[in-house]
């Protein structure tokens, strides 16, 4: 009996025990996962095979395409994303806050912007796993929010706290095919001397272009003093321009040796986007000069080789910066003015404003003379030019309102007739000097007029008011003729701006014509006939080489110029009447 009232009381204290335990079970279970025990059928469904990939906004491109509406990215100097915890948003109360996903060519063109956008509708009734279609964006503009950027910039670029449409983000190409521009770039010195690139304005898979010493620059300089991301250039469309931007290098980014950075290199904030203009020289680091060259993509060949290089030589004054204020260009053909084209080179003094607004103003005199039939047909058949280029520089002299600045300038008009026999003839104010070799024989196409040559005594003494002796300036300037210099001018009647014209010159084909044009930093340490000499031992030495001819033997001068240590800007156009020229048709270069 004791044993049976035992094995009970044994079976009562097993049966608590478990109920005890089922009913600590059913409270921790109820206490931490609750929702394991209902369902809301009404609110679930299955997801399907490939929905995963769907996208939470519809792909229509006027509409919304990014579901991360918590989270702003921020792009560092270096391009690198990543997420920044200082930047989570809170929910919205109405409408869903989304991203706008940027194209791989627009995230490119905005690296560090955030694009904010609203949908107008609420979306509450919308749960995790639907996909929402047909999403109206509202009349909001898109928000831009920068990153220690620049303001004032175009709408490519992107700096700057700009309103926008979504739509208007991506460039229409179409509309601007009749308006593609070539950027071209060439580094002229420093360790990567000789590098060059070029790019369309409508090249959207290859812009921006970026400087730096490191990939994914698209302009590599292996230059200890350039940043690995040191400076980009894109293509403005609202200006249709192109605009160089600092990307907060730590050497800083000059332009025609001008600084363009920001302020404060140490903070590595961006600089402010400034324009480019054909002929500007970008300077990275201290070495590494770029040349800038901007042309419209349809452009015709030059009929003979032509090298054009320069090299403000800026370290060569006692440690000195010296400022680039040489400009050379050449245009073939003019404007509207078939089988006519025109070298120049203009050296600035004072600053580089005269020899800039030369450049620009004497081609056009030219190009607009000759659109007389009359006098182009003149010039056809009396194989001289002298009027023209007399006219053209008159007229420069008149159109420059540099008062306080000058350059000379250097001309040689170049034409062809009707039975393709081509012509050159010279005119020149200044100490820039040209001349031409054929058949062995050397042809001065220029005059010096510095103040101490004879021609200008010469002339000095003619108008009545000779030199004192050993007087070898005038009010400073040791050049009698020059563009602009207005202010000195109207001090000194001594002072003119009209052209020495050479002799016209019949290039006659198969006689090893060459021209040569450079300033004064490169004659104040060649000679004419050591330039020739150099000039025939890089033709033998690159005799099996057509391509580029003209190029190397221009760079073969320069690199002449720096071996006996010019002083001075110098600036080098090589014309090769004997070969046929593999480059743009029209050049401009300081």
């Amino acid at each position: 009996m004791a044993m049976l009232q035992s094995i009970v009381v044994f079976t009562l204290l097993l049966l608590m025990l478990i109920l005890i335990i089922i009913i600590i079970i059913i409270i921790v279970v109820f206490a931490f996962k609750p929702w394991r025990f209902f369902s809301y059928p009404s609110r679930c469904r299955a997801i399907k095979v490939g929905e995963l990939e769907r996208p939470l906004v519809s792909n229509n491109v006027d509409l919304a395409q990014d579901q991360s509406n918590d989270l702003t990215r921020n792009y560092d100097l270096d391009g690198e994303c990543h997420l920044n915890a200082a930047l989570l948003r809170p929910p919205r109360t109405q409408g869903l806050v989304h991203k706008q996903r940027l194209s791989s060519a627009s995230r490119r063109l905005a690296l560090g912007d955030s694009v904010v956008g609203d949908v107008s509708d609420p979306l509450d009734g919308i749960l995790v796993g639907q996909t929402l279609k047909r999403l109206v964006v509202t009349e909001h503009l898109v928000e831009l929010q920068t990153h220690g950027r620049p303001e004032n910039q175009s709408q490519n670029l992107r700096f700057g706290t700009e309103n926008v449409r979504p739509q208007e983000s991506v460039p229409n190409t179409d509309a601007i095919s009749d308006q593609r521009s070539c950027l071209s770039l060439q580094v002229v010195s420093g360790p990567s001397c000789g590098l060059h690139c070029s790019v369309l304005s409508t090249s959207t898979a290859r812009l921006p272009l970026t400087l730096g010493r490191v990939p994914p620059s698209y302009l590599l300089l292996k230059d200890y003093e350039v940043s690995g991301k040191h400076a980009m250039i894109t293509w403005n469309l609202n200006k249709l321009r192109w605009e160089l931007v600092d990307m907060g290098s730590l050497n800083g980014t000059l332009l025609n040796s001008c600084p363009i950075h920001h302020p404060d290199p140490g903070s590595r904030l961006w600089g402010d986007p400034v324009e480019l203009a054909s002929g500007d020289t970008i300077t990275v680091g201290t070495t590494s000069n770029i040349y800038v060259h901007i042309s419209s993509h349809n452009e015709r060949l030059v009929p003979f080789g032509v090298g054009m290089t320069s090299d403000p030589m800026s370290l060569r004054r006692g440690g000195k910066k010296l400022p680039m204020e040489d400009v050379c260009y050449y245009h073939w053909p003019l404007p509207g003015i078939n089988q006519f084209g025109v070298f120049g080179i203009c050296d600035g003094h004072g600053g580089v404003g005269a020899a800039k607004s030369a450049s620009k103003i004497l081609p056009e005199m030219v190009a607009t003379i000759l659109t007389d039939s009359v006098k182009r047909e003149r010039v056809v058949s009396e194989q001289d030019a002298s009027d023209v280029l007399r006219d053209a520089f008159s007229q420069t002299e008149a159109s420059m309102n540099n008062y306080y600045e000058g350059c000379t300038a250097t001309l040689l008009l170049v034409w062809a007739d009707a039975d393709e026999n081509f012509f050159a003839q010279c005119a020149n104010v200044g100490d820039s000097a040209c001349f031409i070799n054929m058949d062995g024989k050397q042809i001065k196409m220029t005059e010096d007029h510095k103040v101490t040559s004879c021609s200008e005594r010469l002339r000095i003494e003619g108008i009545g008011e000779p030199l004192k002796d050993g007087e070898t300036r005038l009010c400073g300037l040791n050049l009698a003729r020059m563009l602009g210099d207005k202010f000195v001018k109207q001090q000194d009647s001594r002072f003119s701006s009209e052209p020495y014209i050479s002799q016209v010159v019949h290039l006659k084909k198969s006689s090893g014509a060459f021209a040569l044009l450079a300033s004064d930093g490169l004659w104040d340490v060649v000679s004419f006939k050591k330039a020739i000499q150099l000039v025939v031992q890089a033709r033998e030495r690159h005799s099996t080489e057509t391509e580029n001819l003209a190029e190397k033997i221009a760079e073969v001068m320069l690199n002449e110029a720096r071996t006996q240590r010019t002083k001075d800007n110098t600036s080098i156009i090589f014309i090769d009447f004997d070969s046929i020229s593999t480059v743009s048709s029209c050049k401009v270069r300081p």
